[in-house]
């Protein structure tokens, strides 16, 4: 699992040495870094999730891995942008301060190292009790990078609105009542409605941040001549998921059945 979370680093890496990542490949690698912090807090999401819909606990293993991934990305995302700004502490200091998607995503950081410095064993046991109310921070950190991510973003939101919608199902999901967690099927009925709130996150987004129509926009989750809009690529996910839990359990179920021997 370590060399799962390298890897996008090394990929990143790679395409720099062979001019694989533009004429500024500085800023892209500011952007891939970034995009892989919300990818990495995203999986570190879904574990409690996977945990009750798959009934094992091994993934519980690597949440704290995820997490630190996040942290690791998203100090690498804040490094490169101090040597895009050329080292230039003091005015990379007033931008955060002075521009807003600069201030939410230095805030998300700060909130992921935090987490990311009190996530080892001997933290767990100093803080006890209060360690899971500590983790909880994990929430508004998640609303406060992909808010970041919208507003870099521009006019163009399609991957903040899918990691955006993914989000919202993994909090749509923890709002089931705890009889239902376990559930594929609510699971799958949950699918539209993460649906239909993705859709709604991005109709609102071109609504009240930009003067593209945001009604044609969302109109345009109907028609999939341009391939699936994001929404519709985060039930697609979650009813994918469903699917596979289900498959799962359906092995698990056969493979529990004692052999018929003939007579």
């Amino acid at each position: 699992m370590l060399l799962g979370t390298l890897l996008p680093a090394a990929w990143i890496l790679a395409l720099w040495a062979t001019d694989g990542l533009g004429s500024r490949p500085l800023t892209e690698a500011i952007h891939r870094t970034g995009l892989w912090a919300v990818r990495f807090l995203l999986l570190a999401l879904l574990v409690s999730p996977l945990r009750r819909l798959a009934d094992t606990t091994r993934v519980l293993l690597v949440r704290r891995m995820l997490g630190v991934a996040a942290m690791a990305y998203a100090l690498a995302h804040l490094g490169l942008y101090v040597a895009d700004e050329n080292f230039r502490l003091l005015h990379v200091a007033s931008e955060i301060v002075r521009r807003f998607y600069l201030t939410i995503g230095f805030v998300a950081l700060l909130g992921l190292a935090l987490l990311g410095a009190t996530s080892t064993d001997g933290w767990t046991k100093r803080l006890g009790r209060n360690w899971k109310r500590l983790q909880r921070l994990v929430y508004p950190i998640g609303v406060l990078a992909l808010l970041h991510f919208f507003l870099q973003s521009k006019a163009d939101v399609s991957e903040a609105t899918f990691a955006a919608g993914l989000f919202l199902a993994l909090m749509l999901w923890r709002l089931l009542p705890a009889r239902w967690q376990g559930s594929g099927l609510a699971l799958a009925l949950l699918a539209p409605v993460a649906t239909l709130a993705t859709a709604g996150v991005e109709y609102a987004w071109y609504a009240l941040a930009t003067r593209i129509p945001a009604q044609r926009v969302l109109w345009a989750n109907l028609d999939l001549e341009f391939g699936p809009r994001p929404a519709v690529w985060v039930g697609i996910v979650v009813l994918g998921v469903a699917a596979a839990l289900g498959a799962r359990r359906q092995v698990l179920a056969a493979a529990a059945q004692p052999p018929i021997h003939g007579t």
